[in-house]
């Protein structure tokens, strides 16, 4: 039977018209990628789809806390150091848009690990100030990939804070965790030594010399500590997304009180390794480890190379909350006195005589305060209490109270053999620490001048 014309003609157009909604409806969905910034991952892309995904980053030079008391001109992805984080999924086409702030002094670029392409698209994205740039890439790879300025001189934009992660999410997806944290260690190379307070320059001649002042997580000392640490919960699954910026070092990262049950080595997407306590993390590299925490307390990341960790700062925290374990773990269950034959070893040191400078007492104050953070805390904790038994109290402490100079001598040769500190005794060894003559005076002022202690101040010509 011939249909009438009209009909016809409406069946052509509904024909027409739903060809046209499923085409336009089939394409890839257009996104903005949401960028994180350590220690927070992106969430999880759910679709099962790709997509065009725009990603939009500025350049920005801005001064920050790089430690207590010690600043520094950082060069930056989005204001901080590690840049944002991105995530995409393996097979989405990136439209990435790079501004440089106006007030930047230099052009600044992109080079991302993920790109399949020239200089990892840092040609097509060198911008200068006050300008922006666009390009294009197929997220062809997935894994964990870094990205960094890579403008001229490129050592330099690295150095002062030009890196980060993007993780291009595999189809066939990473198990599920709990809980997702971004972590990226990086040295910085500066004019004046480790805690040398106030704006510190760049140093060209130690950085060439992969002699790095600060090794650090995530941008500065202490990004990861106290109240900035982490979280998980017991028997929560974490996985760490491990960057290194370098620009020198290689890292050999660990989680103390941990073994990662997974590693997917170099930043690939396969679990190749288990139960491994510590994995090498090439500079401009990356690692991703899972595990599942077990017991309550506090975790420490570090760099195992292990001066960097106590000395330079790469120390962070994962704070574990939830019931007790004993069967996992018990804590101490006895103390007892052991007395090896053979006297106790001393190391011998060079005095260091440097120069001595006048300063107010509230500097005075304010410096020793930023010694004993970086040098004393560690074993004396945070408020001078000590560790009953092993370190003891620079609280109300009868012992510093009771003689000035003898704490100076303390603090100049290091002490070993048995004293007694508010009627607890210890016997352990405190080493030589190498400090100044105004190290010294202004870290016995601070103390002295805190946790109720007499309020004395020491000054340089009293460091004999």
């Amino acid at each position: 039977m011939k249909l009438p014309k009209f009909k016809t003609l409406k069946i052509y157009l509904f024909l027409v018209t739903s060809l046209v909604f499923f085409a336009f409806c089939s394409g890839p969905k257009t996104e903005e990628a949401k960028l994180t910034y350590a220690p927070e991952v992106p969430p999880h892309i759910d679709r099962s789809s790709e997509a065009k995904v725009i990603v939009n980053m500025e350049t920005v030079e801005v001064v920050g806390r790089l430690a207590d008391g010690v600043e520094y001109t950082f060069w930056t992805f989005g204001g901080s150091v590690p840049g944002p984080m991105i995530r995409v999924r393996e097979g989405d086409e990136v439209e990435f848009h790079l501004k440089n702030h106006p007030t930047s002094k230099m052009p600044h670029n992109i080079d991302l690990h993920a790109v399949t392409g020239q200089g990892g698209g840092a040609a097509a994205s060198l911008t200068i100030p006050g300008h922006a740039s666009k390009f294009s890439f197929k997220a062809i790879n997935p894994g964990l990939y870094i990205y960094h300025c890579a403008t001229s001189p490129v050592g330099m934009h690295i150095a002062n804070g030009m890196y980060g992660l993007i993780f291009v999410q595999p189809k066939e997806d990473l198990p599920k965790v709990d809980k997702e944290y971004y972590v990226v260690q990086s040295e910085f190379y500066t004019k004046g030594k480790n805690g040398e307070p106030g704006l510190q320059p760049f140093s060209m001649e130690k950085a060439i010399t992969e002699i790095p002042d600060y090794v650090v997580f995530n941008g500065s000392v202490g990004s990861l500590v106290e109240d900035r640490a982490i979280t998980a919960k017991v028997g929560e699954t974490v996985r760490l997304f491990v960057g290194n910026g370098g620009p020198n070092l290689v890292s050999s990262f660990h989680v103390i009180g941990e073994i990662f049950d997974h590693v997917y080595t170099e930043g690939g997407i396969l679990p190749n390794q288990k139960n491994v306590q510590t994995t090498l993390i090439p500079a401009g590299g990356s690692a991703i480890v899972d595990f599942k925490v077990e017991v309550p307390g506090t975790l420490i990341l570090v760099d195992h190379s292990i001066f960097r960790t106590f000395n330079k700062g790469s120390l962070g925290m994962l704070k574990v909350e939830g019931e007790a374990n004993a069967t996992v773990y018990s804590g101490k269950q006895d103390d007892t006195v052991y007395l090896p034959e053979g006297p106790a070893i001393q190391r011998m040191v060079t005095e260091v005589k440097p120069k001595t400078s006048a300063k107010t007492p509230k500097e005075i104050l304010a410096n020793g305060e930023r010694v004993y953070k970086s040098v004393c805390a560690a074993c004396h904790m945070k408020e001078g209490q000590g560790v009953a038994g092993v370190f003891p109290p620079l609280a109300k402490s009868d012992y510093l109270n009771a003689d000035k100079s003898r704490a100076i001598q303390v603090l100049q040769k290091g002490l070993s053999g048995p004293i007694t500190v508010n009627g607890q005794k210890y016997n352990n060894v405190m080493p030589h620490l190498e400090l100044t003559k105004e190290e010294i005076a202004s870290v016995l002022s601070y103390v002295y001048n805190n946790w109720g202690n007499k309020g004395m101040m020491v000054n340089e010509m009293e460091v004999k």
